[in-house]
């Protein structure tokens, strides 16, 4: 079980050469192939709902949709080829990608990407993402696409330019389905690092699957683990969960993705919505 391929799919958000980084750190120990997705939208999917649309306005919105997504894919794929000059990568323009070596390839898909992270994603094995952000309501329904349609190991990235991803890895362990299979799907990353620490909440809950029964778990895998067992109230175990990574000197956090429904966590709040919006860190998670 390895890591071969990574998807990345960008917008014109200004936040592509930061995902990229992140992508460079996850791909380049398994000589893995960046895939790097563009998404220009079709122009059914701008018109308005629910009112009619004269003929030859469908056409004038379709036209400018049209001519909005050739300038956007040019800008973005400028971008991106100085983004692997600088880096000394040469785009590959075929198939099989090359085993030996870290690659990387650009494409352009047409509708929501969403729905097409959803579908590319199933065959990819790790999917990078940026941070969504609230405030401007952009990129929470690519994460619901990776997390629920792909069901693959996603990496959120922060703002900020990674020193380094995945050489030390905080788990968030509370015996949940979600982070057995967040874990799971992280081996071969897990493997990879240098150090890895189990991160339990006490709070007054028995977990039968506690801390050395994941310890040993990832010893028949090959993968050494010191544990930190931290107090928290049951409403703060996301804040918690951040701090400890930080003084653990992780330089990322792997969890188990919305345990509760993701409508309860959107409206009540969740240790996953909590992570997802304020995390500083690169965060692996699956769902």
């Amino acid at each position: 079980m390895t890591i071969r391929t990574v998807l990345v799919p960008v917008r014109g958000d200004g936040k592509g050469e930061g995902v990229l980084d992140h992508a460079l750190f996850v791909a380049r120990p398994f000589n893995a192939h960046i895939d790097v997705v563009h998404c220009r939208p079709r122009p059914q999917d701008i018109l308005p709902f629910g009112f009619y649309v004269p003929a030859a306005l469908k056409k004038q919105i379709a036209s400018s949709a049209i001519q909005v997504a050739d300038d956007e894919e040019q800008h973005l794929k400028t971008i991106f080829n100085a983004y692997c000059q600088r880096n000394g990568m040469e785009p590959e323009t075929s198939r099989p990608w090359p085993l030996d070596r870290l690659s990387v390839s650009w494409r352009e898909e047409t509708g929501k990407m969403p729905d097409v992270v959803g579908s590319l994603g199933r065959l990819s094995d790790v999917i990078v993402i940026a941070r969504p952000d609230p405030k401007a309501n952009i990129g929470f329904n690519t994460l619901q696409g990776a997390l629920f349609d792909a069901g693959r190991l996603v990496l959120i990235c922060p703002p900020r330019k990674p020193e380094m991803v995945g050489r030390s890895i905080a788990i968030g362990w509370n015996g949940t389905t979600e982070g057995a299979r967040a874990i799971a799907a992280a081996l071969p990353v897990l493997r990879k690092a240098s150090s890895a620490a189990i991160l339990v909440g006490d709070i007054g809950e028995r977990n039968a699957l506690d801390a050395a029964a994941l310890q040993d778990y990832l010893q028949i895998h090959e993968v050494t683990t010191s544990v930190h067992i931290f107090k928290s109230k049951e409403t703060a175990v996301g804040q918690a969960l951040l701090r400890e990574s930080v003084e653990a000197g992780a330089d990322s956090l792997l969890i188990g993705a919305y345990h509760h429904s993701l409508r309860r966590e959107l409206v009540l709040g969740g240790v996953t919505q909590h992570i997802v919006e304020n995390a500083q860190i690169p965060v692996w998670m699956a769902h």
